[in-house]
């Protein structure tokens, strides 16, 4: 007679220390786990309910401007130095890590308008509506600095006086040169007092720039006549430009795609495009219920966040048509500024109401140390929400958002036009000869011509 005997070793089962976690065996055999994904359900419920829980994207303001926040300035070689200005004149750079001013730079005599940190993080351009150019060391933004009781102010290396206000500038990602934003668009060198070449394609004043990632030659620019330029620094005309129904304020390249920008909207949407095919929008981003003032890609390329006149931040996917995130508080105006950090886990927004404010780029990220056992448990709850995202209850839960008032009774209304619209257009259509009245795709709707 057989027999067949279970031995098992002491040491398979048995902790070393006490420390040690107790080891457990698990047969995953699926034909043994008929509840399997009945369970796995309501753990994407349990994670998403508890995302909602722990969502606290605010982390603090940092005060000390004493009129609104007009622009913002990453510096690409600091992780936590982040540079604003202001509408009366002040330039600052601040530490995210303390928000704390960490230098000043005093001098400009009106609105700052524009400002951009050099390649390797060591010269600040700025420049506004008092017709200079002004170029600044930027200094280690460490907390010692900020604690001495010294002058904290800097001279400026270098000032340059121009004929025409300046709305906007950008320096190459790799380069030199650096381009502003006024009556034309201008190319400066660090080391030249005068532009070293100048752009011109109509008569209206160009308010944004920025140069691509991928091409240091090339580079993006939006005017006030509603048009939307592409411009090549080594012809020596404009390249192309597609003119829209409303004005674009603000534009922002795709680091990791870099043939693809995105356009902030008057109308409170994005346009994403292809530089290789402007007669149509690669991806509309509505959700907005006020002009988008400004808009910023993350390092990752793959969403970007946008600041309104609706008093609101929004975070989008780079081709999701609506926002998955919205970010706002009672005392927050209308955001002027907005900018991912450099390593994408943090948005700082410049508003209104003189106040800097620093947003996690993922409401419910747990702060500090994690452990390597919490690491774990967070990717899993996140893969199991993900399994189960396309699910009524799990969709419901993970899309829903308070908003404020004003910009609940904004949406609703602008819902309520849209559907005004469409059906007038369906009864036109209808009482028209067939063929006569032809359906536009909103993603070519809102372009008016493309010039070459």
């Amino acid at each position: 007679m057989r027999l067949k005997v279970i031995s098992r070793s002491t040491d398979d089962f048995t902790r070393e220390r006490s420390q040690d976690l107790q080891r457990v065996f698990r047969n995953f055999d699926p034909s043994l786990r008929h509840q399997e994904k009945a369970v796995e359900y309501v753990r994407a419920l349990n994670a998403v309910k508890l995302e909602k829980i722990f969502a606290r994207p605010f982390v603090g303001a940092m005060d000390g401007h004493i009129d609104a926040v007009s622009c913002m300035a990453k510096n690409p070689n600091h992780l936590k130095g982040i540079f604003s200005g202001s509408m009366d004149g002040d330039v600052r750079l601040w530490d995210l890590a303390t928000r704390r001013t960490v230098r000043q730079f005093p001098g400009h005599q009106g609105a700052v308008r524009g400002l951009t940190v050099s390649t390797d993080g060591r010269i600040l351009v700025s420049c506004g509506t008092d017709c200079t150019v002004r170029l600044w060391k930027v200094p280690v933004a460490t907390l010692m600095e900020s604690d001495d009781g010294s002058d904290n102010s800097s001279q400026p290396l270098a000032v340059h006086v121009w004929k025409n206000a300046f709305w906007g500038v950008d320096h190459q990602w790799d380069g030199d040169l650096f381009a502003t934003a006024g009556a034309q668009v201008d190319i400066w060198n660090h080391n030249r007092s005068q532009p070293v070449n100048s752009f011109e394609w109509g008569k209206d004043t160009v308010t944004s720039v920025r140069f691509n990632p991928g091409e240091p030659n090339l580079l993006a620019t939006s005017a006030s006549d509603r048009s939307i330029s592409i411009y090549d620094l080594r012809l020596s005309t404009p390249a192309r430009k597609v003119i829209m129904s409303t004005k674009t304020n603000s534009i922002a390249w795709n680091p990791m795609e870099p043939m693809n920008f995105t356009a902030a909207n008057d109308d409170g949407r994005c346009y994403s495009y292809d530089v290789r095919k402007l007669n149509e929008a690669k991806c509309v981003h509505i959700d907005h219920t006020s002009s988008v003032m400004d808009i910023d890609y993350s390092p990752t390329g793959r969403e970007f966040a946008t600041g309104s006149y609706d008093r609101s931040v929004r975070i989008f996917k780079y081709n999701g048509g609506h926002s998955r995130e919205i970010y706002h508080t009672k005392r927050m105006q209308r955001v002027f500024c907005v900018k991912f950090s450099c390593d994408a886990s943090y948005i700082i927004s410049g508003s209104d109401d003189t106040n800097l404010r620093l947003w996690k780029a993922k409401a419910s990220e747990q702060m500090g140390v994690v452990l390597p056992r919490e690491r774990k448990r967070h990717e899993y709850m996140e893969a199991v929400k993900n399994r189960y995202k396309h699910l009524k209850e799990v969709r419901r839960i993970d899309r829903h958002r308070h908003l404020p008032k004003p910009i609940y009774k904004a949406s609703r209304q602008i819902r309520e036009m849209t559907e005004s619209a469409r059906r007038k257009e369906e009864r036109r259509k209808a009482h028209s000869a067939p063929g006569s009245i032809k359906n536009k795709q909103l993603r070519t709707k809102r372009i008016v011509r493309e010039v070459e």
